[in-house]
């Protein structure tokens, strides 16, 4: 099994809280932002490593800033 990174997590929780939060599946806010489902899945685990313009993607399909996607983030 893969071991998260501490700030994946934070960030795949602030996407997970946030989605759930707007009543959203996996699907529609990968449909939102562009991105595969599967994808954002492993964001959400803390498992995959996303680039800041997938950041921003998912940070506007959420309706939020990117800093705002990522507070508690720190590396």
């Amino acid at each position: 099994m893969l071991k998260s990174d501490p700030v994946l997590t934070i960030l795949g929780q602030n996407v997970r809280q946030t989605r759930e939060t707007k009543q959203l599946t996996q699907e529609k806010l990968a449909e939102f932002s562009g991105l595969d489902p599967t994808y954002i899945s492993g964001i959400e685990r803390g498992l995959r490593n996303p680039g800041i313009r997938n950041v921003a993607k998912i940070a506007k399909a959420l309706g939020l800033t990117t800093a705002a996607l990522c507070k508690g983030v720190d590396a």
